[in-house]
C-alpha cells in the first residue's frame, strides 16, 4: 500500500500517520510518498513505513508536477493500493495511474464550452493498482487558481476508483464531477490530553476575571472566517462583555491585531498554543466561524473534552456537532452573538450542552474504526483477523 500526500502540517498528515500505524500493526507493507517536510513533521518511517521523498508542491507547477507524476508512477508500480490525500496529490496520483496502463487506457481532453476549462474523459476501463483519494478540504479559491484547482478536482474524481470525503457537500461535488464511487471518510481525532491546570488558573492567566470565555482554535487564515468573529465580539453586549480568545497563528495575524486594537475589541490573540485542553476547560464554548470545515479535529477534541460549540452550519460540522451546541447559517454574525448570549444568560443551558458534548465525544470513531474502514475500501484482508 502506498500513500501519496502533499505539503501539510496539520490534520491530513496526522490522519495518514494514524492509518500507517494501524496498517503496519496489522502486518501490511506501507510506503509514504511526499515532500521531505511531511516526514520531518510526522516521522512515517519511525511508524514502520518506507518513506520516499517526492516534491508535491502546494501550488500547480507544470514541470515539477510532471516530475512528481513520473516519480509516483515509478514508485507505485508494484502497489496493490495507492491512497492519495488531498486535491493535488489525488490529481497527480490519478495521472500516474493512467500512465501505468501501457496503452490500455488513455485520457482524452475535450475542449470545454465554459470558461475554457478542459473536460477530461477516460476512454477505457480501470486497471493497475486501486486508487483511493481522500479529500480533506473544499475548493475555496477563486479566479485563475480556482480554475486550475477545478481541473485537478475533475482529474481526481474521474481517475479514482474510490473517493472518500469528509463532508456531504464534498461528496455531492465529486459525484457531479464524475466520481464512480463516493463514500464518507472516517477521520477520528486522537483522545485529548487531560488538562494540566484548573479553569480558574487559566482564567487568571487570561485576565478574564468573572467574564465568560469563548475560545476559537484556528489557523489565522481566510478559510477560518475570523473577521466574522471580530464582528461578533464588537457587540453590543448589554448584559456584560464576554472575552473572546483565539489560539493559533497564521498570515492574517497582523490584520486581525490591528482591528482588535483600533476597535478596542474584547479579543485576545494567543498565538500558537500547546495547552488547548486547558483552554477548552476554561471556556463556556468553542466558537467556529469557519467558511468551511470537513471533520475538524478541534471540534472533535472539544466534544471529547465536554465543551459545546457555536459554529456555522457548513461542511461536516452539523454531522459532528449534533445537539451539542448551536448551529448558525454561515455569515450570520448576529446569530452567533445571539448564541453566545443564550449560553451566558439562560440558566442551565451551558451545562445541558456540555453534557451533550460529552455524550457526543464518547460516540466519536477511533483509530481502529478508521483503519477498518479503509481496509474495507481497499478490499484487503486484515491480517489480525
Amino acid at each position: 500500500m502506498a500513500f501519496v500526500l502533499g505539503t501539510t502540517s496539520g490534520g491530513t498528515g496526522r490522519h495518514v500517520l494514524m492509518l500507517v500505524e494501524g496498517l503496519v500493526r496489522r502486518g501490511h507493507q506501507v510506503a509514504v510518498i511526499g515532500p521531505r517536510s511531511v516526514e520531518e513533521k510526522f516521522s512515517y518511517a519511525r511508524a514502520g513505513a518506507r518513506f520516499v521523498e517526492v516534491a508535491v508542491s502546494d501550488r500547480p507547477h507544470p514541470v515539477n508536477d510532471l516530475r512528481a507524476v513520473l516519480a509516483v508512477r515509478r514508485l507505485t508500480r508494484d502497489a496493490d493500493v495507492v491512497h492519495a490525500h488531498g486535491l493535488r496529490a489525488g490529481a497527480l496520483a490519478a495521472l500516474a495511474k493512467l500512465g501505468r496502463r501501457g496503452g490500455a487506457g488513455r485520457l482524452r481532453e475535450e475542449a470545454g464550452r465554459r470558461g475554457g476549462a478542459g473536460r477530461l474523459r477516460e476512454e477505457t476501463g480501470r486497471g493497475g493498482a486501486r486508487l483511493v483519494v481522500t479529500l480533506h478540504n473544499a475548493l475555496t479559491a477563486g479566479g485563475f487558481v480556482g480554475l486550475v484547482y477545478g481541473v485537478l478536482e475533475r482529474i481526481g474524481a474521474r481517475g479514482a476508483d474510490h473517493v472518500l470525503v469528509v463532508s456531504p457537500d464534498l461528496g455531492e461535488s465529486m459525484s457531479r464531477l464524475g466520481a464512480s464511487d463516493v463514500r464518507a471518510a472516517v477521520v477520528p481525532a486522537p483522545a485529548p490530553e487531560p488538562a494540566k491546570r484548573t479553569p480558574r488558573e487559566v482564567r487568571d492567566e487570561l485576565g478574564a476575571g468573572e467574564r465568560p470565555v469563548f475560545l476559537t482554535v484556528a489557523r489565522l487564515a481566510q478559510q477560518k472566517g475570523l473577521e466574522t468573529l471580530l464582528d461578533v465580539a464588537a457587540g453590543p453586549w448589554p448584559s456584560g462583555e464576554p472575552l473572546f480568545v483565539i489560539a493559533g497563528d497564521g498570515p492574517l495575524r497582523e490584520e486581525l491585531r490591528r482591528r482588535i486594537e483600533d476597535e478596542k475589541l474584547p479579543v485576545l490573540l494567543l498565538g500558537h498554543r500547546t495547552d488547548v485542553p486547558d483552554l477548552l476547560g476554561a471556556a463556556v464554548a468553542l466558537l467556529m466561524p469557519s467558511r468551511w470545515e470537513g471533520q475538524p479535529l478541534t471540534l472533535r477534541e472539544a466534544l471529547m473534552s465536554g465543551t459545546p460549540a457555536i459554529a456555522y452550519k457548513v461542511g461536516g460540522i452539523p454531522d459532528i456537532l449534533g445537539d451539542a451546541g448551536v448551529l448558525v447559517p454561515y455569515g450570520d454574525a448576529e446569530g452567533v452573538r445571539r448564541g453566545v448570549r443564550e449560553l451566558i444568560e439562560t440558566p442551565g443551558l451551558a451545562e445541558t450542552l456540555a453534557a451533550a458534548a460529552e455524550r457526543r465525544g464518547r460516540e466519536m470513531p477511533g483509530a481502529d474504526d478508521a483503519v477498518q474502514d479503509v481496509l474495507a475500501v481497499y478490499g484487503a484482508q486484515d491480517r489480525e483477523g
